[in-house]
């Protein structure tokens, strides 16, 4: 009825592909040792999101846009790296300026989860790389003569992103567990956050290279 086929391979292959590390899972980890792991839940819920956005895209056909149109790819590339940029500075500068204010005890003020869940979304849907997996990856588990590739589409882009989350939240809370002694240190707080904001630096750097 769903055309879709290969069920018990598509999940398998699914949860090794989530297990990989990547700058989804990278991210993830980072906010997660630098703000606890409701932090890190956050940001798997916004990538979460954000791959659904891809999920929709590809049912409608707008990821083919990306993959054929070189135009499109640098648009939405660009997009994406420079809010890394953007969101790596105010990190970098948030933890500086703490530090300048020759405040030993003062930490830097956490983020809402909202705020986080947003920015992992934002990321996530202008990553172009993410659009393209998910046209070269689902497509494979769609019979020929499914009766609505669009519905296969959405249904196969669920199951991987509900998947996903029983890797992406384990990692979350692992990467808590191993930054929960540097978060009780003010100045190691301030660090961490800079630390994340360098990473989200080098992520931009890396989307601003990434070709089709």
């Amino acid at each position: 009825m769903t055309g879709v086929h290969d069920i018990a391979l598509f999940v398998a292959a699914g949860l090794l592909l989530n297990a990989t590390p990547g700058p989804d899972m990278t991210y993830i980890a980072a906010r997660a040792v630098a703000g606890g792991f409701r932090d890190g839940v956050a940001a798997t819920f916004g990538i979460t999101a954000g791959c659904i956005v891809h999920t929709v895209a590809a049912a409608a056909g707008l990821s083919a846009l990306l993959a054929t149109s070189a135009i499109a790819f640098e648009i939405v590339k660009w997009c994406g790296a420079a809010y890394l940029l953007y969101a790596g500075i105010r990190l970098v500068a948030g933890s500086l300026r703490a530090e300048r204010d020759n405040a030993p005890h003062r930490s830097v003020a956490p983020a809402p989860p909202l705020k986080i869940f947003r920015e992992a979304f934002v990321i996530n849907v202008f990553n172009p790389k993410v659009a393209l997996f998910f046209l070269a990856f689902l497509p494979q588990f769609i019979a020929a003569d499914a009766p609505s590739k669009a519905l296969s589409f959405l249904l196969l882009g669920c199951l991987f992103n509900f998947n996903s989350l029983f890797v992406n939240v384990p990692v979350a809370w692992l990467a808590s567990r191993a930054g929960r002694g540097l978060r009780g240190s003010a100045s190691a707080s301030r660090w961490l956050h800079g630390a994340v904001g360098a990473l989200f630096v080098l992520l931009a750097a890396r989307l601003a290279t990434l070709q089709k």
